[in-house]
């Protein structure tokens, strides 16, 4: 196992919790600001502290919100800073001995480095709220996510068997349709809640194809299942790319094709856990 805990150096609270469970907890909490971020946004709340930041329109820790918006607002606020706490302490507990294998390390520090352009990034979204600050900000926020999850499964592989494998690709199969059905191609009105829950879809996907790629690979012992599943996480990314875009409706043929990357994953998916059962 890439973690050692007889020999990981922490202090304290980390040599009791772990460095895994502080690396899960990161990532706990990375997605918690995506999601809050996600419906901060579809509710305009981003927009609600008067073009305020970091302070909102409440006084002291927004104790006295101007309405609930603002209130919604800081909370998301918060919960990105104890990420980006978390995020710190992550990779420097990285650092100081909690894991040998160096791939851990490498994508935690560039999560860390990726995280003071978020910050700036959501000073934009407030300041300026361009559509273009409003795109990398999401993305940035994926990438951070991506790059957690990566250490997650890669610190925690070593545990995870086959069978793992093989529901977290029965998971990512399930979220496809729950992702296509939630998309505005079949709702009419795009609210926040149906919104936020199309990125839960799209997280738990990512998940889902990252333990295939990195776990499938070592367990599944034929090569037709370790090909979909290395195959899997370039659709999963084609899919949310494609997905953003016909959310902000440029053109039917990328919805077209949104739709097509959407079948030809689900189909890969389902594949992967067929050659799977039979391997």
């Amino acid at each position: 196992m890439s973690y050692d805990s007889r020999t990981s150096g922490l202090p304290g609270p980390l040599a009791r919790a772990g460095f895994p469970h502080l690396l899960a907890a990161t990532v706990v909490l990375v997605t918690a600001t995506i999601l809050l971020g996600v419906a901060a946004k579809a509710t305009g709340s981003g927009l609600a502290c008067q073009a305020n930041w970091p302070l909102c329109d409440g006084g002291l820790l927004n104790l006295f919100p101007a309405n609930f918006p603002s209130f919604f607002e800081w909370i998301h606020r918060v919960v990105a800073m104890v990420a980006g706490f978390f995020i710190v302490g992550t990779a420097l507990a990285a650092w100081w001995g909690a894991v040998a294998d160096p791939r851990v390390r490498y994508a935690v520090t560039l999560g860390l480095l990726l995280t003071p352009v978020q910050v700036l990034l959501g000073r934009e979204t407030v300041l300026t709220y361009e559509m273009t600050i409003l795109s990398l900000h999401f993305w940035t926020a994926v990438a951070i996510f991506a790059l957690f999850a990566v250490a997650v499964v890669l610190v925690w592989a070593p545990s995870l068997s086959a069978g793992h494998v093989t529901a977290a690709m029965a998971i990512g199969a399930a979220a496809v349709p729950v992702h296509v059905a939630l998309s505005p191609l079949f709702i009419g009105s795009y609210t926040a809640v149906i919104q936020t829950a199309q990125y839960a879809a799209v997280l738990a996907l990512l998940t889902a194809v990252i333990v295939g790629a990195i776990v499938g690979r070592r367990r599944y012992d034929g090569r037709p299942a370790r090909a979909v599943v290395l195959a899997a996480p370039a659709l999963a990314v084609a899919v949310l790319v494609l997905g953003r875009r016909a959310v902000m409706t440029f053109a039917p043929a990328l919805d077209a094709l949104y739709l097509f990357a959407s079948v030809a994953l689900f189909a890969t998916l389902a594949a992967g856990v067929a050659l799977a059962r039979r391997d």
